[in-house]
């Protein structure tokens, strides 16, 4: 079955419209605390600001879900850097159709990331972790380790996945922008 993705996006919520219509209190507090942990370089700032292609990014995501606390944050500061990348959420739960066209691993996993091209052709999609994520967890979880639970954020770890999420922005927007189609579109 495929979705129409435009019609799609246009149910998608903005980053504080999911948080408030998803979100608990103390649910809303974490994303804060990571929402104002996340910080971006002059130099991830400066890529941003440069993208010329419209994105459309589609993230099936939990308000409950740790690694949607601890990655999506970064999306809302992508968006605030260029007018370009719309990034819009949708409830796992609620878009189950949606997650299901984004299932990993056999399951609904979140944050799972759809990449979407200005006329909605499907330009790839990334989650629900990144590489920095699962060393950290192999580092913490595998062998004599053990996970601590909640606690502080990891700033460390969360510029090293604000990096791996650029990378991936990156490359979808560089798609767009040589997309030789687009390009003709575009007269560039």
């Amino acid at each position: 079955m495929s979705l129409d993705y435009a019609a799609l996006f246009d149910q998608g919520q903005a980053y504080e419209t999911f948080l408030t219509n998803y979100a608990s209190e103390s649910q809303r507090l974490r994303w804060a605390a990571v929402h104002g942990q996340v910080q971006l370089s002059e130099q991830q700032r400066t890529l941003l600001e440069g993208f010329q292609r419209q994105m459309k990014v589609l993230v099936s995501a939990g308000a409950w879900c740790g690694d949607c606390i601890n990655q999506c944050p970064i999306f809302d500061f992508f968006a605030a850097a260029n007018e370009k990348i719309q990034v819009r959420f949708f409830d796992r739960d609620d878009h189950s159709e949606f997650a299901d066209a984004v299932s990993t691993c056999g399951g609904h996993r979140v944050p799972s990331v759809l990449f979407l091209s200005e006329d909605n052709f499907v330009c790839g999609r990334y989650g629900d972790r990144t590489l920095a994520t699962y060393r950290h967890m192999a580092e913490t979880q595998l062998g004599p380790s053990c996970p601590t639970g909640i606690g502080a954020v990891n700033v460390d770890l969360l510029a090293a996945v604000t990096q791996q999420w650029l990378d991936e922005f990156e490359r979808i927007q560089l798609m767009l922008r040589l997309s030789g189609r687009l390009r003709e579109k575009h007269g560039d």
